[in-house]
C-alpha cells in the first residue's frame, strides 16, 4: 500500500500520497483537479491574503482549477500560460521552464491577444504548489514579457524551502520526506 501525508488545508482534512522523486526523495503528490470542495475553501482562504489586482495568471495544468475559482470569487477573469502554442495563438509570447515533476525542459505561451490584456495590468500569479520556484519563475517572466504588473505569487502549498519565500502568499508548508 501506497503511504500517504495526512495534512489540513483551507479547513478539509486530506490525505496525499508519497510519490518517489528518486532514491533520496518522495513528495507528497497534490491535485486539486476534482475536489471543488477544496479549490473552493482553498480559493476563498487565499484571497483573503492576496493584494489587490485584475487578472490571475497560472501555469497549465494543476493550476487551473484554483485560478478559475480565485477568479470567480474576485476578480472574473484568468489566464492561463500554455504549455504548447494552440492553433487560436496569434504570434505567442513564450519562456522556458524546468519543473521538478517533470523530467524535460518545458515552454509557457500566451497569445498576443492575451499579452495585449495583461499589459499594464497588476497580475496575481497563482500555482498549487510552489516547491522549487522554476514554474513560478517561468510564469513572472512571461507576465513580465507580456507587460504586466506582478502584484503577488500565491500558491495553495509552500513545498520544502519554498515555504521560507517572503515573496509568495500559501496556506499551508509541505514537507519533503528524505529516505
Amino acid at each position: 500500500m501506497q503511504q500517504a501525508y495526512k495534512m489540513t488545508i483551507a479547513g478539509c482534512e486530506r490525505s496525499l500520497p508519497l510519490c518517489p522523486v528518486n532514491e533520496k526523495l518522495d513528495i507528497a503528490a497534490f491535485v486539486m483537479f476534482g475536489d471543488v470542495e477544496l479549490t473552493e475553501k482553498a480559493a476563498a482562504e487565499l484571497l483573503k491574503k492576496c493584494p489587490e489586482h485584475d487578472f490571475i495568471v497560472t501555469a497549465e495544468a494543476k493550476g487551473i482549477p484554483l485560478a478559475y475559482e480565485m477568479a470567480r470569487q474576485g476578480c472574473r477573469r484568468y489566464f492561463v500560460a500554455r504549455k504548447a502554442t494552440k492553433l487560436y495563438m496569434t504570434n505567442p509570447l513564450g519562456v522556458e521552464v524546468r519543473s521538478i515533476t517533470t523530467d524535460h525542459l518545458q515552454h509557457l505561451y500566451l497569445s498576443e491577444e492575451e499579452a495585449e490584456q495583461i499589459r499594464g495590468k497588476r497580475i496575481l500569479i497563482a500555482d498549487d504548489v510552489i516547491s522549487t520556484g522554476e514554474s513560478l519563475n517561468a510564469v513572472v517572466k512571461l507576465v513580465e514579457a507580456a507587460g504586466g504588473k506582478i502584484v503577488g505569487c500565491a500558491a495553495v502549498l509552500a513545498e520544502g524551502d519554498a515555504a521560507d519565500r517572503k515573496d509568495i502568499v500559501f496556506l499551508e508548508k509541505l514537507p519533503l520526506f528524505f529516505k
